[in-house]
């Protein structure tokens, strides 16, 4: 019983010997396993595409429940008023902490 099962394991590996010298198996093989492979994969980001579609936005009343206010509009045009009230000419550079570094203020490094 033994040797029956060997020269089928024999049989088996000089034919996969065989055709690991063909270029149709050497090559296609590789080839058509990613191509199944990645239609699978595909199928699980398209999944992913139509689930979220049907997601809505959330309201302003359950937007409030999270903690998230919106007291004013902001607008482009209030946004660059702003911006141009700043004083960008006078201005200080300050160093940030290190990694490897303690957390020390700047205060006592001067």
């Amino acid at each position: 019983m033994l040797t029956g099962f060997t020269a089928r394991l024999d049989n088996l590996k000089s034919t996969i010997l065989t055709l690991s010298k063909r270029k149709s198996f050497k090559y296609g093989l590789p080839f058509v396993v990613f191509v199944v492979g990645g239609s699978f994969g595909l199928k699980e980001w398209t999944q992913i595409r139509y689930q979220f579609s049907k997601v809505k936005g959330v309201s302003k009343e359950e937007a409030e429940k999270m903690g998230l206010h919106k007291d004013k509009k902001v607008t482009l045009e209030d946004t660059y008023e702003e911006i141009q009230k700043l004083d960008i000419d006078n201005w200080e550079n300050k160093r940030g902490p290190r990694p490897w570094e303690e957390n020390v203020d700047a205060k006592t490094q001067k």
